[in-house]
């Protein structure tokens, strides 16, 4: 594998799965493999579980690493061509990357959506680059459409805790108070389409994804409606994705908000979120702190997503 962005780059879900209970059974089991070799993990934005996982992940497999924060501790850096560089921003993306990928083996890059612009948002614009012009195996820690770390984590944890070969899966809509980006969503319908589980968009009307995630997942604009039979839930806010609106707040509706109400007609279905989650806007205390809770082991398994994933790019060096 040369480069992770999309569960495409995975290959065969099943057999990647097998890998990670493998090496959930023995975290330290590819220790050698990235003896000598250096990751740099680049944040553009704020992380804690996915900081945390991956750099544990590339411990586990004998990895140096460097972390480095864009805009805390390092030159603000230009992204767009064609400016003339007279603001705060002292260096260009394009000198940067290439000597970021000087002092590596590995990058992963982490870059939201800034919603000023729906086309260089969803062109991938920024890791993109670090792909172009890095020269070495590039990961995504989130990007502006896909955040596919967490989605493996989630599919996993899945796999973990389903009573019967095709769960029914429900994505729903949430509540908050900010503007979120579509990447997690994005992803984890990209990801759950890859699956045979049966799968569901619930969300209310204006908050249509982009369809090439969506495929052939059902959308319902009845939240309970859709809840019914349910094995797992998976709450998750996003902004509008759509025409002049994009990234835009049309609801904070707190009908929506995740609760024991509509958990009740649920399969007593387990409750997922990627974390940070605002507690009763997203889910009641209620829910989150009920034994169907599962969103612990889900960030746990963050590491065991990170892992495979750095030792499928730390093989295809040696190819």
């Amino acid at each position: 594998m040369r480069n992770f962005t999309c569960v495409q780059d995975l290959g065969n879900l099943q057999e990647a799965l097998a890998e990670a209970f493998e090496i959930k059974k023995d975290r330290f089991k590819y220790v050698e493999l990235g003896r000598n070799k250096t990751l740099m993990m680049i944040f553009f934005n704020s992380s804690l579980r996915t900081r945390l996982s991956t750099q544990k992940a590339a411990t586990n497999l004998g990895m140096n690493v460097i972390v480095l924060d864009i805009n805390q501790g390092a030159w603000k850096l230009e992204t767009e061509r064609g400016v003339i560089m007279d603001g705060d921003k002292p260096e260009h993306i394009l000198e940067a990357i290439p000597v970021m990928g000087a002092y590596c083996d590995i990058i992963g890059v982490r870059s939201f959506a800034n919603f000023e612009d729906r086309d260089y948002d969803y062109q991938e614009t920024v890791i993109n680059q670090f792909i172009k012009y890095s020269g070495r195996p590039v990961f995504s820690m989130e990007a502006a459409t896909r955040h596919p770390l967490q989605s493996f984590a989630d599919l996993i944890t899945i796999e973990e805790y389903k009573k019967k070969d095709r769960p029914k899966v429900v994505m729903t809509w949430a509540p908050h108070p900010r503007a979120l980006p579509q990447a997690v969503p994005n992803s984890f319908a990209e990801w759950m389409n890859a699956t045979d589980y049966e799968f569901v968009i619930t969300h209310p009307e204006g908050y249509e994804l982009d369809p090439s995630f969506v495929g052939n997942a059902k959308v319902e604009y009845d939240q309970m409606k859709a809840f019914e039979g349910a094995d797992f839930i998976y709450a998750k806010n996003w902004a509008v994705y759509s025409g002049d609106n994009y990234g835009r707040i049309l609801s904070k509706d707190r009908d929506w908000t995740v609760s024991d109400r509509q958990m009740a007609v649920t399969n007593n279905a387990y409750f997922m979120h990627c974390l940070p989650v605002r507690r009763n806007m997203i889910v009641t205390d209620e829910v989150i702190e009920s034994p169907q809770s599962i969103v612990i082991p889900e960030a746990a398994n963050r590491e065991i997503s990170a892992t495979v994933v750095i030792k499928r790019l730390l093989e295809g060096l040696e190819k």
